[in-house]
């Protein structure tokens, strides 16, 4: 029995040799390594016909109208609380302390609420540039340069 066992494992292995055999002799070549490229000279490229995109215009816009234009979606010269509470999603994130995105809609937008009652002076639930001019952030405090 034991020669019996011993026969069959070595058929077995000349059969699965043989299989691995023809396997490698279809596997493609190995590819040729390429020399490195010198690494003082710059390459070449010819761009033909092709022409890239414009660059941006310089905007008429002050600054402010910028900034009012980026919450005025609709373009009606007037800002509603969910086109002014559309942006808050870097709120959300300072106010996600523990990092599982679960915090509900009144916990996120409580600080732009009271922000946007409070530029609404005539409480109409609409900003007007005037208005919204209010909610502009305070700008940064100037360093103090040396005088050295």
């Amino acid at each position: 029995m034991g020669a019996f066992g011993g026969l069959a494992l070595a058929g077995i292995g000349m059969f699965w040799w043989q299989g691995r055999a023809a396997v490698e002799q279809r596997a493609p070549p190995l590819p040729v390594a390429e020399p490195a490229p010198d690494r003082d000279t710059l390459p070449l490229a010819d761009p033909g016909d092709m022409v890239g995109p414009a660059p941006p215009e310089v905007s008429d816009l002050s600054r402010e109208e910028q900034r009012f234009f980026r919450y005025d979606r609709n373009r009606d010269r007037l800002i509603t609380r969910n086109e002014m509470l559309s942006s808050r999603t870097d709120g959300f994130r300072a106010l996600d302390k523990d990092g599982n995105n679960l915090l509900t809609f009144e916990e996120w937008a409580v600080s732009t609420v009271i922000r946007f009652e409070t530029a609404d002076s005539d409480g109409d639930e609409r900003l007007t540039p005037r208005e919204f001019a209010t909610t502009a952030p305070k700008p940064a405090a100037k360093k103090p340069t040396c005088k050295c």
